[in-house]
């Protein structure tokens, strides 16, 4: 059986998303999904708008999703050696990057191969974010958690 894992912080749902997950489920037996917990996304400096037992639930209800499990760190390698993950799949933005060059050498060694899937173009959960706090009035918060 060939077990793939992909995280994120899925907030604000979008075809994006469903885009990744339907693709990586394609290419695995069982798909386990990582839903990163508020409290790194904060460290990744993102505030969901979401509250994460939401954003965990829509993505176990996505029917190419086998399980969700809470991310609480960002050790990728760590969670599929955990969870027998013999895929890792995600987005694009990282090929070629000097940290990802290092990621592959020590995936490959560890005998686990990473997938990279393009970004559906013009969509994201930032830019959906900003948006509806633009149309809405919704306040916005600074890296220090203050509200402007």
């Amino acid at each position: 059986m060939t077990i793939g894992y992909t995280c994120g912080v899925f907030d604000l749902f979008h075809i994006g998303h469903l885009n990744l997950l339907k693709n990586a489920k394609g290419m695995c037996d069982k798909l386990i999904v990582g839903v990163t917990v508020d409290d790194l996304a904060a460290y990744k400096e993102k505030k969901p708008l979401i509250p994460f037992e939401d954003r965990i639930e829509i993505v176990r209800s996505i029917k190419y999703v086998d399980a969700a499990v809470p991310q609480y760190d960002m050790d990728k390698l760590t969670a599929c050696k955990k969870l027998d993950a013999s895929i890792l799949f995600v987005g694009d933005d990282w090929y070629g990057t000097d940290k990802w060059r290092d990621y592959e050498k020590a995936f490959n060694e560890a005998g686990i191969r990473i997938v990279y899937f393009p970004y559906t173009n013009g969509v994201s959960s930032t830019k959906i974010g900003e948006t509806l706090r633009t149309v809405r009035g919704w306040p916005t918060e600074n890296r220090n958690g203050e509200t402007r």
